[in-house]
């Protein structure tokens, strides 16, 4: 029912040696070679779109993946129209398919961000258009829609957020109160201002920060948009220790909420209380376009935000060219620890970053670069993993692609250590054996 392909080999990389601080003559530095063999390359879909948007490991030891599906044949069961639905697929510790299940509406319903929670179960959020199958709710164009699921994936509850206008869910967290904080963006023009259920703020336009409380059961505690006049869009979340939450995403905007913009869209983050109160916000970039994507906790208390960047100066040391991933650590007060940037003399891309069981990160992303920290680029967009230590030196990096666009979209680690990176796929040539559509989800196995 799937395509497999066996790929064997082993990526030989050195290790990134950035100084900390603004001398950007400091470039690459051999120190170390490392190797890292990908085990295998699975690609999985019908005769239309599937991507696969969000992977998490499972008490089991397998993984479950969270996505979108377009078709009704292929690799994808039970499905009853050609709309976009959510696509959730469970994986055993050996990597065979043990169930799958579509959820959504006859309209455009996509997953995006996908957690294990406390009970054993699943929380799936994403944005819907429906207003029927699974779908009980819909306010108008995208809302956010998430769902909570038992562990063999049969809903539990669902429920819907949004006003008259796109309204996208990008991430869901589960906060220390067993409840779930969901973000994304709220067209803040299209809802006339709503969106604050707790407080009068000051108007604002176009696309905003949006952060959604809600308890154990879905229901709605409080809501808070945060932006300027353009264009603002949260992307990830974690909640601190002594119960804070943390909300990044890009920015470029220069008024209300945002005080100190260094030039076009940069990383832009807020800290608001358990209530929703911004406690503070602050900017990190260059001149250039930065956008952040992603964000999780370091051993030490702080915080690492996985981006993109164009950028090459004010908060930026050093770029290798076109766009790199930058890394940026903060501290809970929000002050810049340290900078890196990955990448070659080409395009390069993350969309996600997560923390190892040895307090290591790996990073999925996509590359057009073949120089640099990379060693080679099969065509446009391959898809991209690699892993740094807690210093921001390189430990090992593979790329993975064809000769059309090859993208990773999330990462996560297994209990023995493998790693699963997902996204999509166009190709059907080099490393990629087989695409049964326009494009397929893209599963990649790493031994390390």
């Amino acid at each position: 029912m799937t395509t497999i392909q066996n790929i064997k080999y082993s990526c030989f990389v050195f290790v990134l040696s950035i100084l900390l601080g603004c001398d950007s003559s400091e470039n690459v530095q051999p120190t170390e070679n490392q190797s890292v063999e990908i085990e295998e390359v699975l690609t999985i879909g019908g005769t239309k779109n599937e991507s696969a948007q969000a992977v998490v490991s499972t008490p089991d030891g397998g993984y479950t993946v969270l996505g979108y599906t377009q078709s009704m044949d292929g690799d994808i069961f039970n499905k009853t129209n050609t709309s976009y639905d959510y696509w959730l697929v469970k994986f055993d510790a050996s990597g065979q398919q043990q169930w799958q299940k579509v959820y959504g509406g006859s309209d455009d319903d996509r997953g995006e961000d996908l957690i294990t929670t406390n009970d054993g179960g699943y929380a799936i959020l994403g944005s819907s258009k429906s207003n029927d199958g699974d779908v009980s709710n819909n306010l108008g164009s995208n809302d956010f829609w998430v769902a909570k699921l038992d562990a063999s994936g049969t809903i539990l509850w669902e429920k819907s957020f949004g006003y008259v206008g796109a309204d996208s869910a990008f991430s869901i967290i589960q906060t220390q109160d067993n409840g779930f904080l969901l973000s994304g963006v709220l067209d803040v023009s299209a809802s006339n201002g709503a969106g604050n259920n707790k407080m009068i703020m000051q108007r604002h336009a176009g696309g905003d920060f949006w952060v959604v409380k809600i308890n154990a059961m879905g229901e709605l505690q409080w809501s808070r948009y945060f932006g300027g006049t353009y264009t603002d869009t949260a992307y990830d979340a974690v909640q601190t220790q002594d119960g804070n939450l943390l909300i990044m995403g890009s920015s470029d905007s220069d008024d209300v909420d945002i005080n100190n913009n260094k030039g076009s869209y940069d990383f832009w983050v807020v800290k608001l209380n358990n209530t929703g109160t911004l406690l503070w916000e602050k900017s990190f970039g260059g001149t250039e376009i930065d956008e952040a994507r992603a964000i999780t906790t370091t051993a030490d208390g702080n915080f690492l935000i996985a981006g993109d960047s164009r950028s090459n100066d004010i908060d930026l040391s050093f770029n290798n060219g076109a766009a790199d991933v930058w890394i940026v650590k903060i501290n809970s007060d929000g002050d810049l620890l340290w900078e890196k940037t990955f990448g070659g003399s080409s395009f390069d891309g993350v969309r996600a970053i997560h923390k190892t069981q040895n307090n290591e990160f790996l990073v999925a992303g996509n590359s057009r670069s073949s120089d640099g920290n990379l060693t080679k680029n099969n065509g446009q967009n391959d898809a991209w993993i690699f892993k740094f230590n807690a210093q921001g030196n390189l430990k090992w990096q593979a790329s993975v692609g064809g000769s059309n666009v090859d993208l990773l979209m999330n990462i996560t680690e297994l209990s023995d250590g493998t790693i699963i990176g997902v996204g999509n796929t166009n190709s059907s040539d080099f490393d990629i054996s087989e695409n049964k559509g326009f494009s397929d989800a893209l599963i990649i196995k790493v031994k390390q």
